[in-house]
């Protein structure tokens, strides 16, 4: 697993998904200005976590498909279903 990659992918992939740019938000008042929210990654030395979730060693295949996508410089695609329309 190439850290620095993933860690250079990550940063680029943030400004993709429109990192410190606010959105409008439509309310019943009006509308306000809000920021996305965040999908937290933590590398850990065997393993990760995302967006909350439970530890997954790196030796599991979701895992390294995840991983991989990072590092070919794509969202990872098991978050299509929770974002159908792109991040």
């Amino acid at each position: 697993i190439d850290f620095d990659l993933i860690l250079e992918n990550i940063k680029y992939l943030n400004l993709l998904a429109g990192e410190d740019i606010c959105q409008i938000e439509h309310t019943l008042q009006g509308a306000r200005l809000r920021q996305p929210e965040p999908l937290p990654l933590t590398l850990y030395r065997n393993g990760i976590v995302m967006c909350n979730g439970a530890f997954r060693p790196y030796q599991d295949p979701s895992t390294q498909q995840c991983l991989q996508d990072i590092m070919d410089g794509y969202f990872p695609s098991e978050l299509q279903p929770r974002y159908p329309n792109g991040i």
